[in-house]
């Protein structure tokens, strides 16, 4: 299976070597304000099997715990990046066949918009992170 994918305009792309080691929901606030949207989906790789083709995204501190990638050219959001493990967690839009990926799990159910009821009776867990 091949784990590719791309920005809207094309310019930041990247391969995978190995499958993700995990796929979640993320419903924190911080995630819903990065990719503008109710929640994050995320895939997350260990860093060591990303490899970009071409440019590299630009990355930008979201908090003082985590960094987060993006083209500068078109805006898309590509990943979060804990301080803590380098884990990229690759959002599953920009992936070029994100039907691949299967979520697990929900994480930041504290912060999770009322009427989202996608994926449910996977396991939840809240934020862990505090600043």
């Amino acid at each position: 299976m091949e784990w590719t994918g791309r920005c809207q305009c094309g310019k930041r792309r990247y391969e995978c070597s190995e499958p993700p080691s995990y796929v979640g929901y993320c419903h924190c606030d911080m995630c819903k304000k990065a990719t503008g949207g109710p929640f994050a989906l995320l895939v997350r790789f260990e860093p060591d099997t990303v490899r970009w083709l071409g440019p590299e995204p630009h990355i930008y501190r979201s908090s003082p715990i985590a960094e987060r990638g993006f083209c500068p050219d078109c805006g898309t959001p590509l990943f979060l990046c804990y301080d803590d493990d380098q884990r990229l967690r690759l959002t599953i839009g920009s992936l070029d066949h994100p039907e691949q990926a299967k979520p697990s799990s929900h994480y930041g159910v504290e912060s999770r918009l009322p009427w989202i009821d996608c994926s449910q009776g996977l396991p939840e867990e809240e934020t862990q992170e505090s600043f």
